[in-house]
Parts: structure tokens; C-alpha cells; sequence
């Protein structure tokens, strides 16, 4: 069977945010071509970005995606402050990340229950999972909710949140509401704790990632709202610097660009995120991580929803402690004039670094834009990742091929719908 001629499609793969195909090809046992096909119409948010003021990223962008608004609010805010001048009070700032930190529990939850663990307990979706595994489910959902009353506490609503504006918040909450979400979070996390010492114990396949690992990395704290770009291989670099390293490329097979650090593959996201930050996590995170075997480096993706796990135990404990030192700040937002210019600015989004760019004239109007979300920049990882499993396992039928295979997809969480947002498609067949 291994040395046949095969091609393995799945014409609309499942538990993925958005739309995409799988396709492989075989030829006398080599695989020849494995594309992660996104078809999902082009969305021309950077093209109808042109011509609105710098006030709008934030509302505009969140749209791109209801899983991880905050992260396109947050990463338009970064590049439109750091072009303007404008620096954020620290507790405003401090505010933000709070922000951030929901809706990584919720979006890392959502994966982990949802889609992911229904892969590595033989059910085809979490509905089946729930009639046998009820208190799985519950958990995740408990978890959810919880980073979502962050997001809707301080971001107006959970999802496309409308209280965040470029210098901050159009307002901020007591003390006191924060407070009464504590204990919420702490059931949560130990909820999560929990989820990862049961997945610690669940059969992964072997297969460790040589590319290069990419994510955006702070001196003194996990990243996730800000900070510059580190690399595996030693690479450091700015926000200002990002598309001197990052080019994107088009493909014939995808409605989203496809991206290049240097001239070669590479992955943002968890596993990039944590290598590159093990050091930051707090200890009660990092002891998880050793509970759960997971070293100070991890490069199987397989093993991506141990690291997720352990992002969520930090996000809560990193929530707690916030809403501990949490004083209402004297302003909702620092003031921001707009000047001519360019801005770039990156945060970490649940599936990785995203980068925004906006060039502005002396009105403050935006005369260009690009945002570059993590999807994109894994494309090729995830497809390179394909071509190495289907080669590693062409004994299997084909049935049991394209299972791995489409599991293989879901290791990295895809965001199909962030990742669609070009202006130009050329499709060719072959």
C-alpha cells in the first residue's frame, strides 16, 4: 500500500475555525505534495481600512475573527500608540493585559475541549465526547465562561469587544467588580490543572518540528500584549523591523498568504511562544509543565495541547494577580493626537504573533494597512508537518491516513478566517 500511487482530499475539514480543504498526494511511496488548501473568500479588511480614521483599527479589526478580537484591538492599538507617541498609564496598561489574559482562557479553552480533545479520545466532535464524558465538557465550558466574564467585564461584551480605543478604554471597572470574578478563576484554574494532568496521560504520536520558532518575547514577563520578536536561532529584532524579516508570499491553493522569516519556513504560536518564554511562566505554571512532562522546550505538536493547557493555568494565575494590584486608574485613556507616518505594532495572539502596520497622513487618516495574523505565518509549517506524517505513516488505509492527517491540521488551531484577508487571487489548475 505504501508504494502506490494515492491522493488523500477532505474536501471541508472539521473543528477548525473557517473554511479549508486538505489535500495530498503520493507518488511510489513519496509524498509528493500536501497543501492546506483555505478557500474561504478574501476578506479586504486592509483594503477597507484605507481612508478611515486612526481611531477605528480597533472596532474595524475585531471583526476579523469573534474567537481573538483582542488580539487584532490590541495589536492596532500597539502600532497606532507607538507611531503617535503615546505611552500607556501603567495601570491602564496593566488593564489591557488583563483583557488579553480572557481571552486567552477562552480561546485556548475552547480549542483544548471542543476540538482538540475529542482527537485523542476517538469521538468525531464534542457532542459525542459530552454523552460520555460529560464533566470533560463542563469543565471547558466552566473555564470558558470565565475568561469570558473578563472580556465582558472589561471589554463591554466577549465577543468584538466595544470598549477599547487607541490610549486605552472608554471606561474602566471598580475594583470591586473585578474582585467578585476571583473566585470564578480560581475554580478555574484549578479546573484546568485538572485537564492537563488527564491529557498528560493520553497516547502522543512521536515527531518533533526542526523549524525555526518565532514569537514575540518581553525581559521581565510571559508575553502576550507586547514586546519585541525572538527566534530559536538567536534572530531578535522590533516591531519596526518585522517586514524586514517577514515576507509574504502567495500560493496557488489558498486564499491566505503564506510567509517567510529570512527566507525560510518557520511557526509562531504555543510551542514557539513557550520555548521561547518558559522562563517568565509563573511557578505554579511551571510546575504543571513538569507534571504534565513537558520540558522547558516543546517541538511535537501533538503535545500542543499540554502547552495550551499550561498557557491557561498562566493566563488565570497571571488574571489573579492582576485583579489583586488592580487600582481604577485616574483615566480611562491617555490622550492621542494623530501624526504622519508609519506604526507597527505585534501582540500574541492565542495561535500566535500578529502584526499590524498602518501608515497615516497629517489628518490621521489611514493611507495603507497590513495585518499579518498567525495563520498565515503557519502555513507552510503546517503543510511541511503534513508531508512528514503521511510519509511517516503511508502504511495506513486511507481512511486512517486522512484522520491523522486531519488531526495533524488541528494540533495548530488554524484560524482559516483570520488568515483570509488578501486582494488578489490567481487560481490555477494543474
Amino acid at each position: 500500500m505504501s508504494h502506490r500511487s494515492r491522493q488523500l482530499r477532505v474536501s471541508s475539514l472539521a473543528r477548525v475555525e473557517g473554511e479549508g480543504a486538505l489535500k495530498v498526494v503520493v507518488s511510489g511511496g513519496t509524498v509528493e505534495r500536501a497543501e492546506l488548501a483555505i478557500y474561504e473568500p478574501p476578506r479586504f479588511f486592509e483594503a477597507f481600512l484605507r481612508g478611515r480614521a486612526f481611531t477605528e483599527p480597533p472596532d474595524i479589526t475585531a471583526r476579523i475573527c469573534g474567537i481573538c478580537p483582542v488580539a487584532y484591538q490590541v495589536s492596532a492599538c500597539n502600532a497606532i500608540e507607538q507611531l503617535c507617541g503615546a505611552e500607556l498609564d501603567p495601570p491602564l496598561a496593566a488593564l489591557r493585559r488583563l483583557l488579553y489574559c480572557g481571552e486567552w482562557i477562552s480561546s485556548h479553552t475552547l480549542h483544548i475541549h471542543l476540538l482538540h480533545l475529542p482527537d485523542f479520545l476517538g469521538y468525531p466532535d464534542a457532542v459525542a465526547l459530552a454523552a460520555d464524558h460529560r464533566e470533560l465538557v463542563e469543565h471547558g465550558l466552566a473555564v470558558k465562561k470565565a475568561g469570558n466574564a473578563l472580556l465582558e467585564l472589561i471589554g463591554g461584551r466577549p465577543i468584538h469587544p466595544i470598549n477599547v480605543r487607541v490610549g486605552g478604554f472608554y471606561s474602566t471597572p471598580e475594583p470591586a467588580e473585578l474582585a467578585t470574578l476571583a473566585e470564578a478563576l480560581r475554580r478555574a484554574r484549578d479546573l484546568t490543572i485538572d485537564t492537563a494532568r488527564r491529557a498528560a496521560r493520553f497516547d502522543f504520536p512521536d515527531g518533533d518540528l526542526d523549524h525555526e520558532l518565532l514569537a514575540v518575547t518581553h525581559p521581565d514577563r510571559y508575553a502576550i500584549e507586547c514586546g519585541d520578536m525572538h527566534s530559536t536561532t538567536g534572530l531578535a529584532f522590533s516591531p519596526n523591523e518585522f517586514t524586514d524579516h517577514v515576507v509574504e508570499h502567495q500560493v496557488p491553493h489558498s486564499t491566505a498568504l503564506h510567509a517567510r522569516l529570512d527566507g525560510r519556513r518557520y511557526l509562531t504560536g504555543p510551542l514557539a511562544r513557550y520555548t521561547l518564554n518558559y522562563r517568565h511562566l509563573s511557578p505554579l505554571a511551571q510546575q504543571v509543565a513538569v507534571d504534565v512532562g513537558l520540558g522547558p522546550e516543546c517541538r511535537n505538536p501533538f503535545r500542543s495541547i499540554l502547552v495550551r493547557a499550561v498557557e491557561v493555568v498562566y493566563a488565570l494565575d497571571e488574571a489573579l494577580r492582576l485583579i489583586a494590584d488592580y487600582e481604577r486608574p485616574a483615566r480611562a485613556a491617555v490622550p492621542v493626537a494623530p501624526r504622519a507616518g508609519i506604526g507597527h505594532g505585534v501582540s500574541e495572539a492565542p495561535r500566535g504573533l500578529l502584526y499590524h502596520r498602518y501608515e497615516l497622513d497629517d489628518a490621521g487618516l489611514i493611507r495603507s494597512a497590513t495585518i499579518v495574523p498567525p495563520t498565515s505565518q503557519n502555513q507552510s509549517a503546517i503543510e511541511d508537518d503534513l508531508r512528514r506524517v503521511t510519509q511517516d505513516n503511508l502504511a495506513l488505509d486511507d481512511d486512517s491516513l486522512i484522520r491523522l492527517c486531519e488531526r495533524t491540521i488541528r494540533n495548530y488551531d488554524p484560524c482559516i478566517s483570520c488568515a483570509a484577508h488578501f486582494l488578489e487571487l490567481e487560481r490555477i489548475q494543474v
